[in-house]
């Protein structure tokens, strides 16, 4: 999107629209990126029976969280 949407592509009167789209892909970005980051999650038995304590949850995890889907 980003080089599809840049300022320098298109120059044009309404080259301001462009440039604040590059402004809020450019945030998206920045916030994805720092959530992928940070984002701490362990897969492991003990932190998915804390996280989840319904059955279905923990059934999924021990047979595969796809089945029947």
């Amino acid at each position: 999107m980003a080089s599809q949407y840049h300022p320098d592509k298109h120059k044009t009167a309404d080259s301001k629209q462009y440039e604040e789209t590059m402004k809020k892909l450019n945030w998206a970005y920045k916030v994805l990126t720092e959530y992928c980051r940070d984002y701490k999650y362990t897969f492991t038995e003990k932190d998915v029976a804390r996280t989840y304590p319904h059955d279905e949850y923990l059934r999924r995890y021990y047979h595969g969280w796809f089945d029947g889907i």
